[in-house]
């Protein structure tokens, strides 16, 4: 009767039709009441609710207030409901290590998988990244320019050496071993190489045993260099005859041996338990470490002990003769070179065990250092001579200084 519109769904009820009001107090604190929309069920979905007027909340705010006691938990957090109040009221709590959530309101953190880590905001896992001393970085970079410098290095002072072959202080110092020394030490720059890059199964075994045998093979060179010298002196004396047992065939089959008992030595290590590459999981929550196991640490040992004998045995006899003459003043070079090889070591020792590239980077630079000491050591001051003092580089400047000595000796 009233013009009013009445639906009524298939069951014959009356569809809910509503209107909606807002109160609104005015400065003099009465109530008006205000229509603002409607809710009519009969119409097209979506389309039920209509509002036509602004609302009006507390306080005169025309922004929507949130009914809630706590605001939604971001990705990378979990929910903790707050002790004796309702469930809608919880604290948001940072994922622990290791574990992520990427929903939100998340109840729990699940943890990653194998071989991942989440990212800085604990919602997604990534890949961790693997770590080793490679070409690329600057670190090694550098260490691969002092290697093949050092090595470019050796190869020059050989040239010198070749080129004034016939002169007197290349001959005066047992030149063979001097060439098979710088070979050696040569190869001891170049086999820092193996050390960088990412670790196979050759590169893990060439690294130890190309290490071990030509380090080895220089401190024989120097070893034989050292027993030369105190020969030498000594045949100096009156009556002896003492050279013909240390000549260049022994001094040969010296260095031979000496580095055939390394070589055996590895190749028992490798064929018993070589060393293998492995990814470190363990020391390193977010990242992998990538590095050569020892395989056998017993192997290891075995190689890097029997280089400290000889180098000991080397200073020892460099140390006693040290004192000899100045025409064989070598020895002192050689004492001070084997004390910047074994202090090189002995600091290196404690790293050992350490993993990650950094350890890589000391036990390289450990290689480079001794290299660099013994050819700097024994070499420079005879090619000093050679280029910029040739008035010094004379057999006659040599005779003199042992007809000095001699005679003193002989007394």
């Amino acid at each position: 009767h009233n013009g009013e519109t009445v639906s009524f769904d298939a069951n014959g009820d009356p569809v809910a039709s509503y209107e909606l009001v807002n109160w609104k107090k005015r400065d003099s604190g009465s109530i008006d009441v205000v229509p603002v929309g409607y809710y009519d069920a009969s119409q097209p979905e979506g389309q039920e609710l209509r509002i036509y007027r602004d609302i009006t909340w507390v306080d005169g705010r025309t922004q929507v207030p949130q009914s809630v006691c706590s605001n939604s938990c971001p990705p990378g957090t979990r929910k903790v409901l707050q002790k004796g109040k309702p469930i809608c009221c919880y604290d948001c709590v940072q994922c622990p290590e290791g574990e992520i959530s990427n929903v939100t309101d998340s109840p729990d953190c699940v943890p990653c998988i194998n071989n991942f880590w989440p990212n800085p905001v604990s919602n997604a896992c990534f890949p961790k990244p693997v770590e080793f001393l490679s070409f690329s970085e600057v670190l090694g970079m550098i260490l691969a320019v002092f290697s093949v410098g050092g090595a470019c290095l050796a190869v020059i002072i050989a040239a010198v050496f070749f080129h004034h072959r016939a002169c007197p202080i290349v001959r005066a110092n047992n030149s063979e071993l001097s060439f098979l020394l710088l070979f050696s030490l040569t190869l001891c720059f170049l086999c820092s190489l193996t050390f960088i890059g990412a670790p196979s199964q050759w590169s893990c075994m060439l690294r130890h045993t190309a290490f071990g045998v030509t380090f080895v093979l220089c401190i024989s060179c120097v070893l034989g260099k050292t027993v030369v010298v105190l020969m030498a002196f000594r045949a100096t004396l009156p009556g002896s005859n003492v050279m013909k047992w240390f000549g260049p065939p022994q001094q040969r089959l010296t260095v031979f041996t000496f580095t055939a008992i390394q070589v055996l030595i590895c190749i028992v290590w490798l064929v018993v338990s070589p060393p293998y590459p492995v990814k470190n999981l363990s020391t390193y929550k977010d990242r992998i470490i990538l590095e050569c196991a020892l395989g056998s640490a017993l192997g290891f040992w075995a190689v890097l002990g029997y280089i400290g004998l000889l180098a000991a045995v080397c200073l020892v006899l460099a140390v006693l003769a040290r004192k000899l003459p100045d025409n064989f003043n070598e020895a002192k070079l050689i004492t001070f070179s084997m004390l910047i090889f074994c202090a090189v070591w002995i600091t290196f020792i404690p790293y050992v065990s350490s993993p990650g590239k950094f350890t890589v980077a000391v036990e390289i630079f450990a290689i480079l250092a001794s290299t660099f000491g013994l050819i700097l050591c024994i070499f420079a001051p005879k090619c000093f001579i050679i280029l910029f003092k040739p008035e010094k580089n004379t057999k006659k400047k040599l005779m003199n200084k042992k007809a000095t000595v001699v005679p003193a000796k002989a007394t």
